[in-house]
């Protein structure tokens, strides 16, 4: 995205770029692209560009919709499902493009560390009744590293707890900010979705350290008995002699 030529973009913090035939598109570098007045066939044509410059591609794509209304006369806000604004600033489509790809990648990953969660009572129902549970160490960790890369693509790439660095040049804009993270509920669909994680991965980590223990004590139990063979060996040897 650093490369994308100059004569196309509008502004880059976040990347805002003109479509042929009309209409914008602000780009994410975590994988979202929001599109408005775009119509199908440059949709597509964008899809065709952007595909090259994709890496780690999301296994199905998400989607959210939102009605804009460009009046100057009214006050900015949210009304029955429709923002309106005052204007068509690139600086405002920026933020209503932050609060958008915030909200679907939220539901990405809502939607993903859903199937987790569900596996921790099947996982605590076992450990009750048989006071183990099956399979080796590898599954568990790898299931923590992919709960430790969803944390760092939330925090480290899209930020989404912080505020937009768009606010500290345009300070106009808070009160829209306001309204966008308050009807996509960013602030408070976050604290879930950590709440989650943390006893997602709590739980893995949990079972990757009843599994080594338990390892570890069946090793301690290979070297005894190697030590008792030893010892018989031994005596053995001394009755024979």
């Amino acid at each position: 995205m650093r490369s994308w030529p100059e004569g196309e973009t509008l502004a880059r913090t976040p990347l805002a770029v003109r479509v042929d035939g009309g209409g914008l598109v602000v780009l994410f570098r975590y994988g979202v692209a929001v599109l408005f007045g775009v119509t199908q066939d440059a949709e597509q044509a964008l899809r065709t560009r952007l595909a090259p410059l994709l890496a780690q591609r999301y296994g199905s794509p998400e989607a959210e919709e939102l009605e804009v209304r460009v009046d100057a006369v009214r006050a900015e806000g949210l009304q029955e499902g429709v923002l309106t604004v005052q204007s068509g600033s690139a600086e405002r489509l920026q933020l209503i493009a932050e609060a958008l790809s915030k909200s679907v990648l939220l539901g990405h990953y809502e939607m993903r560390l859903a199937g987790d969660f569900d596996r921790i009572e099947p996982l605590a129902l076992e450990l009750e009744q048989r006071g183990r549970v099956r399979g080796g160490t590898r599954s568990h960790l790898k299931r923590i590293g992919a709960l430790l890369l969803i944390e760092q693509r939330m925090v480290g790439r899209a930020e989404i707890g912080d505020k937009p660095e768009l606010l500290w040049e345009h300070p106009e804009l808070e009160r829209l900010n306001a309204v966008l993270e308050d009807e996509f509920e960013i602030h408070e669909r976050l604290a879930a979705l950590d709440r989650k994680l943390e006893l997602v991965a709590r739980t893995e980590r949990t079972l990757v350290d009843l599994i080594s223990t338990r390892h570890a004590l069946r090793v301690e139990w290979y070297i005894v008995a190697l030590i008792v063979f030893e010892i018989l060996l031994t005596l053995y040897g001394m009755g024979v002699g």
